[in-house]
């Protein structure tokens, strides 16, 4: 069916919405029969959570590459090109194992789907599932799209399962409260197998918990039994089933400490041996494109997406930047709740600049504007142009925030490599 990677990738976006109207999961799962259930021949550790997911499921790779594993691991969005979402130690998945594994979903979707394919999430999830199943792995991480319960990736059963963070995030899909929210992140536990939290919204814990006691699944809670302490500058201390002391982190942020928390405890739970000197190695390189990213020394990307992204950003640039003046870059899709975000900003702002990108959910620069109540705040629909000036002006007490949708960072980072502005 697909001839080229343009073809099929250009073929695969348009697959916004599921074309299948079958159960939830249920195209997944007689999809992944006809494969031959690639989900069941590889190992997994599932993350969920409204923030650092990504983050915790690439400082759990770091852990376990440098113990000697062979991970692979499925991540979304990508910033440039489909094959960053299916990776074996870091290593893309080829154009031609992409194109072949593509054309194998298409022809199982028209031969037992009657041609109606699933979601873009769903195609790029069985992908990787029959790509891992080809390979000897050691482990696979699973990163969720949107909730857990529903979720094309809860197809797998887990040797342990994460959740970060629960904020209120997609709350046409999700629910509206805490607690609705939480329900569908607890989908990935699993029967008897351990869970870790990073959550400590109280009314989201509580659901998680009740769902992992009706699961009996060992839960492991962050400050309850495992710790971040001594957080001093870039490093910090663990304490859990092993201490590991003055571990320094790549990327900037307290909230960076209680992802690299998270991976710690995870990846002990999968190991059968441990070795702290390298959990220490893994986490001084383990970097994550376009959170907190510092392309410049004062220009940062950052897919801040909802308010809890944004209060760990603002909480960062305070830390990291604490005399300079910010300017915020902000696009966004529509399926957020941007009044928080925008007021958090707004708030420390020295000037407030709303764009747009080009994609049907994405929100327009006068949306984002309007809900704005600074008294500098600016609307541009070319954020190319816009961050190009706002770069070629930037004082030296001032500091540019690109920030918002991952999707707009993806963009914003394509510019700057076409412009060689970043490696």
């Amino acid at each position: 069916m697909f001839q080229t990677m343009e073809q099929c990738t250009n073929f695969i976006f348009k697959l916004k919405a599921s074309q299948y109207k079958g159960e939830p999961l249920q195209s997944a799962k007689i999809i992944l029969d006809a494969l031959g259930n690639p989900e069941q021949k590889t190992k997994f550790i599932h993350f969920a959570g409204s923030n650092g997911k990504g983050s915790t499921l690439n400082a759990t790779r770091e852990i376990l590459i440098e113990h000697g594993l062979t991970v692979g691991a499925f991540i979304s969005p990508h910033l440039e090109r489909a094959n960053e979402r299916v990776t074996i130690n870091k290593q893309q998945i080829s154009d031609e194992d992409f194109l072949r594994i593509a054309n194998e979903i298409a022809e199982v979707v028209e031969n037992k789907l009657d041609g109606k394919f699933p979601s873009f999430f769903e195609f790029m999830t069985l992908l990787a599932l029959k790509y891992f199943s080809e390979r000897s792995l050691d482990i696979a991480l699973l990163e969720t799209g949107i909730g857990g319960r529903l979720d094309s990736t809860n197809v797998v059963t887990p040797e342990v399962s994460v959740i970060t963070t629960i904020s209120l995030e997609h709350t046409d899909m999700l629910g509206e409260t805490y607690a609705e929210i939480a329900a569908e992140k607890a989908g990935i536990i699993k029967q008897g197998k351990p869970v870790v939290v990073g959550v400590e919204n109280l009314e989201a814990l509580a659901v998680i918990q009740q769902t992992a006691a009706q699961q009996h699944a060992p839960i492991y809670t962050i400050s309850e039994h495992f710790y971040v302490e001594n957080q001093k500058g870039a490093f910090f201390d663990y304490r859990g089933n092993i201490s590991i002391d003055k571990i320094e982190l790549a990327m900037a942020g307290e909230h960076q400490k209680a992802n690299a928390a998270l991976a710690i405890t995870a990846a002990d739970l999968f190991l059968s041996s441990f070795d702290a000197q390298k959990v220490k190695l893994a986490l001084q390189h383990a970097k994550w494109e376009g959170r907190f990213e510092r392309v410049r020394h004062n220009v940062i990307l950052d897919g801040a997406h909802n308010s809890e992204g944004t209060t760990a950003l603002i909480k960062t640039l305070k830390d990291t930047a604490p005399k300079h003046k910010v300017k915020f870059v902000y696009a966004a899709l529509q399926d957020k709740d941007h009044a928080v975000s925008i007021k958090l900003m707004d708030d420390v702002a020295s000037e407030m600049h709303f764009t747009q990108i080009d994609l049907p959910r994405a929100a327009t620069a006068k949306q984002l504007f309007e809900q704005s109540t600074h008294s500098k705040k600016f609307m541009h629909s070319n954020w190319q142009a816009l961050i190009e000036k706002e770069m070629n002006h930037l004082a030296e007490d001032e500091v540019l925030v690109i920030t918002g949708s991952l999707y707009f960072i993806a963009e914003v980072r394509r510019l700057f490599i076409e412009r060689e502005w970043i490696s």
